[in-house]
This record gives C-alpha cells, sequence and structure tokens, in this order.
C-alpha cells in the first residue's frame, strides 16, 4: 500500500513520515491554504529527503508555465493538480515533470471523465479538498482501471483500514486526520495510520509508478 502524508510544512515532519515508511509527501502551494508554503521551503524540505521518496507539490487552477517553474526550481518529484485543469494542461504538465497526479473530486464530471488525463495516478478527493470530509467510497469504485487510485478525503488512523477495504486502492492520501493542527503533524496519528495503512494493504509490493 502506497502511504502519501500530505500537507507537510517542515523538514521535521517530513523526515519523520519517511521515516515511519511513508512513500511520499505532499508540499501545498495552494493561495489561502491553511498548509501553504512558499517554494524555498519546498526546496529545502525536498533537499533534505531520501532520493526514493516521492515528493509532490500541491497545486489548484495555478499557471501552468508556474507549476512546472516551481517543480523545477524546489526539485519535487511531482505536482499534483487540484483544479479545474483540462486534460491538455495536465498532458502539457506532464511532458515537462516527472510525474503528475490528477486530483478529482469523487461525483463530480471531473471525475466520470478521469481516464481522459494523461497521467499514471488519479487521486479521489472529497467535495472540499484538504477539509477532512469523508464521501462515499463506493464513488471511487468507478476510477478507470488503467490508473493508479490514491483514496483522499477524511481518512484518520482509526477509518484508514475499512477505507481500504472498502475501495482497495493503490495507495492512501491523508493530511488533517494526522494533524494535532493545520500543517503540524501528530507524532502519534501519523505512526498509526501508516501502521493501519500497510498492514491493510495486499502482502504483495505496490507497482512501480511508470
Amino acid at each position: 500500500m502506497w502511504v502519501k502524508i500530505c500537507g507537510i510544512t517542515d523538514v521535521d515532519d517530513a523526515l519523520l513520515a519517511v521515516a515511519l515508511g511513508a512513500d511520499s509527501v505532499g508540499l501545498n502551494f495552494v493561495s489561502g491554504s491553511k498548509r501553504q508554503i512558499a517554494p524555498v521551503r519546498g526546496r529545502d524540505i525536498a533537499a533534505r529527503l531520501p532520493a526514493e521518496t516521492l515528493t509532490v507539490g500541491i497545486f489548484r487552477n495555478e499557471a501552468k508555465e508556474r507549476v512546472v517553474d516551481i517543480i523545477h526550481t524546489t526539485g519535487l518529484r511531482a505536482a499534483q493538480l487540484h483544479g479545474d485543469e483540462s486534460p491538455d494542461e495536465v498532458a502539457w504538465i506532464a511532458e515537462r515533470v516527472p510525474t503528475v497526479i490528477k486530483a478529482v473530486s469523487a461525483g463530480t464530471p471531473q471525475a466520470q471523465h478521469a481516464g481522459e488525463f494523461p497521467v499514471p495516478i488519479i487521486l479521489v478527493d472529497a467535495a472540499v479538498p484538504g477539509a477532512g470530509e469523508v464521501f462515499d467510497w463506493s464513488l471511487a469504485k468507478s476510477m478507470p482501471t488503467d490508473k493508479h487510485i490514491v483514496l483522499a478525503g477524511g481518512l484518520h488512523p482509526d477509518n484508514v483500514a475499512d477505507a481500504i477495504a472498502a475501495v482497495q486502492p493503490w495507495g492512501v492520501d491523508v493530511a488533517s486526520g494526522v494533524e494535532r493542527e493545520p500543517g503540524r503533524k501528530d507524532p502519534s496519528a501519523l505512526r498509526r495510520f501508516i501502521q493501519n495503512a500497510k498492514a491493510a494493504g495486499t502482502s504483495e509490493p505496490a507497482e512501480e509508478l511508470e
């Protein structure tokens, strides 16, 4: 089970997440977000992490040129797009950064057409990303089978195993569910979430990204 810890705002939380078994960390560059950080801090965090950790920049309706510029200048390995980006815009970015994750809100027209996005990973979130809201997990079962599906939205240590059992995703993503306050992770919750997610996953290792 691939595990991404999102909303990381400092090096200590990033290093702890990786030490506890996280496969990926997300750094939020969305204007107005409670977890927003400056690109320079993102660069400093990314520089301290192991090469095998997938470092992801989070964007929403950002100019595609700026997405690419931030990914390159910070040294991050992936861009996660949470806005109304069209398949053509996503393709433009995907040609210029190593990995692109397209986030969609469950039950929306964008989610229904998720297969049109030329990306290896689709993240399925609640209607309000980052709000810690659980959605009807059955909606995630309609996602395209040729994509890696990452489940997000209201996950926490006590429900992640049930979510994995219900959806059978390739991975899970969490932000508020392992925090003591916005942008600050709770070490105990972080440890329990990662342990529970990994235990609930299949015994076979997750497929590598293409």
